[in-house]
């Protein structure tokens, strides 16, 4: 159960980090969050 809600949470932060990604203009910013994103897609998919 424990697992799931984990994969949830790491979900629904992926989803705000993909939103603010998109919406922001500042390419560095921008590279700070696919940086983020990525291992947050990776938790989701059940990747290590």
């Amino acid at each position: 159960m424990l697992f799931w809600v984990y994969v949830v949470v790491a979900a629904y932060l992926a989803v705000v980090v993909g939103i603010e990604l998109f919406s922001e203009r500042a390419w560095k910013k921008q590279i700070a969050y696919a940086m983020i994103l990525v291992p947050l897609i990776l938790r989701v998919l059940l990747i290590k």
